[in-house]
């Protein structure tokens, strides 16, 4: 049985947290949560947030043996670009992009 979370519109640029979600695809539950642990990467504390929210999903829906999980897909797609405007030399306007992203976790107990 599956259990997913999902962060919309994380204040975060996708190619950031992507680096991490590389990192614990396909891992297990405890050997994931060690690795966003101790990454020093900017999305790995989000990551880490929403793995933690997916096990919450898992222990509350009771169909789901918490022991044997494992992260079975990760993808982070991207959000919409808030646009900032900085004043910059000679009357010229500077845009800054705050980017977005949407991540998505899937846990799961039965390997296929």
């Amino acid at each position: 049985m599956e259990a997913k979370a999902i962060h919309r519109f994380a204040r975060i640029a996708p190619r950031k947290v992507r680096y991490v979600a590389d990192l614990i695809r396909g891992k297990d539950l405890n050997d994931a949560l060690a690795i966003l642990h101790f990454s020093p990467r900017a999305g790995a504390k989000v990551m880490g947030k929403v793995v933690l929210s997916a096990l919450a999903n898992a222990e509350h829906g009771g169909k789901v043996a918490v022991d044997n999980l494992y992260v079975k897909d990760v993808h982070v797609d991207e959000g919409p670009t808030m646009r900032r405007f900085r004043p910059r030399a000679m009357g010229r306007a500077y845009r800054i992009r705050k980017r977005t992203c949407h991540i998505h976790v899937v846990l799961d107990d039965e390997r296929d």
